[in-house]
């Protein structure tokens, strides 16, 4: 397991912002339950992406359909991954993630 793979070991859960699962399911049809599911698939990769005031990771990980998603999060003091961001992988994504399969 790698450095940024072992940040999920110790989670419990998840934790959603409204707005964020709203606007998920909206923009880019993504539900939360979907987008729950990229943590519990293999192969998931996890990258360091920018944040703003807190540590944010980008996510490519498939759904129990196959769907290839890309989810950006961070993980709360409560041990509890916040989905920022869940969309379809762009196609540089989609290679990058290709090469791990």
């Amino acid at each position: 397991m790698s450095e940024l793979e072992d940040i999920l070991k110790y989670c419990s859960g998840f934790e959603w912002d409204e707005g964020n699962g709203t606007k998920n399911g909206q923009k880019h049809q993504v539900s939360k339950g979907e987008a729950e599911q990229v943590f519990f698939n293999e192969p998931l990769l996890i990258f360091d992406s920018t944040g703003l005031q807190e540590k944010r990771y980008l996510a490519l990980g498939t759904t129990n359909k196959e769907r290839l998603l890309a989810i950006i999060f961070t993980v709360r003091k409560r041990k509890l991954v916040r989905v920022i961001s869940a969309r379809n992988m762009s196609r540089k994504e989609r290679n990058a993630y290709g090469k791990e399969k």
